[in-house]
């Protein structure tokens, strides 16, 4: 699977005091990329849910901060899925800045398929395995 990207533009709530992204925003940023990756190749989590039972919970990020993102910014979110395991997914995410392509933040985030109402370990669906690269 090629990597998937979604732009992003950055507004004001996205910036803090010096007028740049804060921090925390690029993981919501993440957040986003991931969900409609899935939604791009016909994954409804909202399905999963109601249907079988699964949600997706975030077990562990790792984000490096390179660069700043500024008000007005257009940026462009990947996300590369790898599997982990039977009930986990690694994504390889960045956040570069649509008009020149540099890196402003590079990320990896481990997902889970869990049950909604214990949030106990669950093999990943089908629907997500037919997704991923080989």
């Amino acid at each position: 699977m090629s990597e998937f990207v979604w732009p992003v533009r950055v507004y004001y709530e996205d910036t803090d005091a010096g007028g740049v992204v804060f921090y925390a925003n690029y993981l919501k940023f993440f957040e986003r990329a991931r969900t409609e990756m899935l939604r791009a190749r016909g994954v409804s989590q909202q399905e999963l849910l109601e249907n079988k039972g699964l949600v997706f919970v975030v077990r562990r990020v790792h984000v490096e901060y390179r660069q700043s993102a500024r008000l007005d910014d257009l940026l462009e979110i990947s996300a590369r899925p790898r599997l982990a395991g039977r009930a986990r997914l690694v994504f390889e995410q960045e956040a570069r800045r649509a008009s020149d392509r540099n890196v402003l933040c590079r990320g990896e985030a481990e997902i889970v398929c869990v049950t909604a109402d214990g949030f106990r370990p669950q093999p990943l669906p089908p629907c997500i395995l037919e997704i991923l690269p080989s």
